[in-house]
């Protein structure tokens, strides 16, 4: 691979890369980190287990709502998705 060809793609990356960052759940899961670093761990591994039991068997098991659950998982997902691109 020639060195332009090199310059281009890691620029087209980079440029992807930027996007990912300019998104909703980006910035929610960036907020979260920020704001509640110690939970982090913990609503990250709710969120894996909401996913493999699903929202209302997690809610009934929990004895919570299945709206708060949803948050849960999607808090979970937004971390997990700051994390990945952020590193």
């Amino acid at each position: 691979m020639a060195q332009s060809e090199a310059g281009t793609e890691s620029a087209q990356r980079g440029t992807f890369i930027e996007s990912l960052m300019d998104t909703d759940l980006y910035s929610m899961g960036a907020f979260f980190c920020d704001e509640h670093p110690e939970l982090v761990d913990e609503v990250v591994a709710r969120s894996v287990e909401v996913e493999h039991e699903g929202l209302e068997r997690y809610a009934e098991n929990a004895g919570i709502g299945v709206e708060e659950v949803f948050r849960t998982l999607l808090t979970g997902l937004a971390v997990r998705y700051y994390k990945a691109v952020a590193g």
